[in-house]
């Protein structure tokens, strides 16, 4: 919390404008220390928007069963997870977390779900000798376990370690920002040198100033040079555009973790994602129905039952969209189904399907010598990446003690098989082919069988039929190879969590952009290291908490409206930096140039804020906001500085120009400063009226109503004497007119210019 208070707090540009804001309340000039509220507001903002990512973090369990049972001095007795040491015996059953690593001793049908730890989607057999993983999740079975390493050195203690290490998104956008602090902190201090010496000289040298009070209006100068250096309201605005595109997101069912997240997408040119929860919604669908040379009558009353029958498994479910309840028939007997035999039998009343009837793993239930045609079947759908289940049938009916013994009949024969397919989720193929059109290019990365990965990524589109998987654990080590295997391929499978962050650092090596989708704590250390992680609403906390968005709905469909707004957010943003940047740049300007001539600064800190006002800072909210859809292009501050700076410089030209004319014409102090006034109002203007192009209805009112507030400020008492105008006489009045003249026809040749290069690279893109 302190690093984040003193990232955000405790900052150069807070401290410069705490000091000016001090002095100017100390000198009682309380009208000119208005800019104050910017630096509140960006303080404030950055401290929250970072302290809700780092809380997030914070509450990040991976696990979250908190006791375990170990046998103690010859009994069972139940323990807290930090009690635990190596060399314990502890005992497992269905239901059970992992507590730490362990080594099976003695296993009695046990199952583990490693889903959220490897991502491999089916239950896990462990027999004895195999190793568990702290975490993973007992399904079936009974087990005893010595404990191999706990605490810290745990896979899940490392792994939550690791993911609660605290970074902020890759942001273009704040590393152009930041870069511009680091310049302006950089010049800041000899600027200011000049301006103060060149502002207590111009009231008469060092002395004379101290003795006459003067100092106390040179003061004031500096304050206004040192002010209009700091872009605070571009902070301010970006964040305002990054809040903006986090709420409309927030109704589109995406929370947005990190403000500068909102861009990420936009940038991003390879999505990696895992199978299930993005092109899948888990489970599984029926696919086809493949009968045998000699299928036995009343096949379709038995699958039917198979499928209607209470106690069914998830495949067995799956077939009701074929074969309906209205072909069930009762059950007279049935073996239900078991994981450790993977196959369940039923015999039904009446003579529509007599016999009977088994379902389960075609390598348990078909029999070689019997069934070879079928088990070739088997093969060629299997090497296609569907899941496969067999129907066998035996003649003679279910006894009872057959049902308690739990045997296969001898006799048994074939009867046909039935593939399964993953079901593909309806948005898939819609929002990848957005992704194609887009230039994105999309790798799937899960922890399945390559071949079901690849099934599922060709049915959803991704790829064609010529391409297929690869087996992850046959992926080279070397960074470098990694990369290009990354460039070339687009399905792998067999994805431990450890090479899903090798892979999203080799793409990254390779230059691209990387986003990281994710709903287990298997994606969490890809999640981590990617450019932008996105997590499922319906994932491990874990996922949730290490992701910078998080879709609460899992829908896939919702990305391409993040782009959509990151593409908003980063145009809109890049439109804002080119007013406070040339404003950045006269400022440095003005400020170093009347600082050597030893002249007055040509402003008063309210005139600048009225200036920067309705020339940037009222119209950015509306700039910050607006709809853009304009497709990203890298480089955004490199285009932002070569408009700016020469903008800058046509504005500083112009100041410079009507000051010369105040001076040799004996005007005022009032006078020359109103003049000066005039002319950056006017030029200001017309770089706003540049950036605003093409001019749509609410852009061209927003200028107009900035016209009509100088207006109202220039002629009204009452602000003419707060802000301290006074008009020139007639020969600086038509010097300023002829300046403005010159000054726009210069910005319009430099905005016109700057268009057709920004076409020109859009074009090349």
């Amino acid at each position: 919390m302190w690093e984040i208070l003193r990232a955000n707090v405790f900052t150069l540009f807070n401290g410069i404008v705490l000091a000016c804001f001090t002095l100017l309340a100390v000198l009682g000039r309380w009208q000119d220390a208005i800019f104050g509220f910017s630096a509140v507001a960006n303080s404030i903002i950055g401290v929250w928007q970072e302290y809700s990512a780092k809380r997030q973090l914070d509450n990040l369990r991976v696990l979250s069963a908190p006791h375990a049972k170990a046998y103690r001095s010859g009994g069972l007795v139940d323990l807290h997870r930090d009690e635990l040491v190596v060399g314990d015996l502890i005992a497992l059953r269905a239901g059970d977390q992992i507590p730490a690593d362990a080594r099976v001793e003695t296993a009695t049908g046990l199952q583990v779900d490693e889903s959220l730890l490897t991502g491999e989607e089916d239950a896990v057999d462990k027999p004895e000798g195999a190793a568990l993983l702290s975490g993973a999740i007992v399904v079936a079975g009974s087990a005893t376990a010595t404990l191999e390493r706990v605490g810290g050195e745990s896979f899940a203690a490392k792994l939550t370690a690791e993911a609660k290490r605290f970074s902020l998104v890759n942001s273009e956008i704040r590393n152009g920002l930041n870069r511009v602090l680091r310049l302006v902190a950089w010049l800041l201090l000899p600027v200011l040198l000049i301006v103060v010496n060149g502002q207590i000289q111009a009231f008469g040298g060092w002395e004379a100033a101290i003795e006459t009070g003067a100092w106390r209006e040179a003061a004031v100068g500096a304050v206004a040079a040192a002010i209009a250096l700091v872009p605070l309201g571009l902070l301010l605005m970006t964040s305002v555009a990054f809040a903006a595109g986090a709420l409309k997101l927030g109704r589109k069912k995406v929370l947005v973790q990190e403000l500068h997240a909102v861009e990420g997408l936009a940038r991003v040119d390879v999505l990696c994602f895992d199978k299930t929860g993005t092109l899948t919604e888990g489970g599984v669908a029926y696919g086809d129905t493949h009968p045998g040379p000699d299928p036995a009558p009343g096949w379709r009353h038995a699958l039917a039952s198979f499928a209607a029958d209470e106690g069914a498994n998830e495949t067995a479910r799956s077939l009701v969209e074929e074969y309906g309840a209205g072909l069930a028939r009762p059950v007279a007997t049935a073996i239900p189904f078991d994981s450790q035999r993977k196959w369940s039998a039923l015999s039904l009343e009446g003579a529509e399907a007599p016999g009977t009837w088994i379902l389960g793993a075609p390598d348990i239930v078909l029999q070689p010598d019997r069934d070879a045609e079928l088990l070739e079947e088997v093969e060629r759908l299997s090497s296609a990446g569907l899941r496969v289940v067999a129907l066998c049938h035996d003649a003679e009916g279910l006894t009872t003690a057959a049902s308690r013994a739990a045997a296969l009949p001898a006799e048994r024969r074939g009867v046909l098989v039935l593939s399964l397919r993953e079901r593909i989720r309806a948005d898939a193929a819609e929002t990848i082919r957005y992704f194609h059109e887009e230039g994105v290019s999309l790798r799937v990365i899960s922890g399945d069988d390559p071949r079901t990965v690849t099934a599922v990524a060709r049915e959803a589109g991704l790829i064609g039929a010529d391409e297929t998987g690869i087996d992850s654990r046959t992926l080279p080590d070397d960074p470098e190879l990694l990369g290009e295997v990354m460039e070339d391929n687009h399905v792998f499978g067999r994805v431990t969590p450890v090479q899903k962050r090798q892979m999203v650092q080799a793409l990254q090596a390779k230059g691209h952009v990387v986003a990281m989708t994710g709903d287990g704590v298997n994606d969490v250390l890809a999640l981590k290291e990617s450019d932008l992680g996105i997590a499922m609403g319906n994932g491990s906390g874990a996922s949730r908490a290490v992701s910078r968005l998080t879709l609460l709905d899992n829908q896939f469909e919702a990305l391409p409206s993040v782009v959509l707004e990151g593409r908003q957010a980063i145009a809109n943003v890049e439109r804002l930096s080119m007013l406070y940047l040339a404003k950045t740049a006269w400022a440095f300007l003005i400020a170093i140039i009347f600082g050597l001539m030893l002249v007055r600064y040509p402003f008063e800190p309210r005139q600048l804020s009225l200036l920067d006002g309705i020339s940037i800072g009222w119209p950015a909210f509306v700039l910050a906001l607006l709809p853009n859809s304009r497709r990203y292009i890298a480089g955004y501050f490199r285009r932002a500085l070569s408009f700016a700076l020469p903008a800058g410089a046509v504005i500083t030209a112009g100041v410079l120009a009507v000051a010369w004319f105040g001076d040799r014409y004996g005007q005022t102090v009032a006078q020359q400063q109103t003049a000066a006034s005039i002319v950056m109002a006017v030029l200001s203007l017309w770089v706003l009226g540049l950036v605003c192009r093409p001019f749509r209805p609410l852009l061209a009112a927003v200028l107009l109503g900035c016209i009509g507030v100088l207006l109202l400020a220039m002629f009204t008492p009452l602000t003419v004497w707060f802000f301290g105008f006074a008009w020139p006489d007639a020969p600086v009045l038509f010097a300023a007119g002829g300046i403005c003249a010159v000054g726009c026809a210069l910005l319009e040749l430099h905005g016109r210019w700057r268009a057709r290069s920004a076409e020109r690279e859009l074009a090349g893109r």
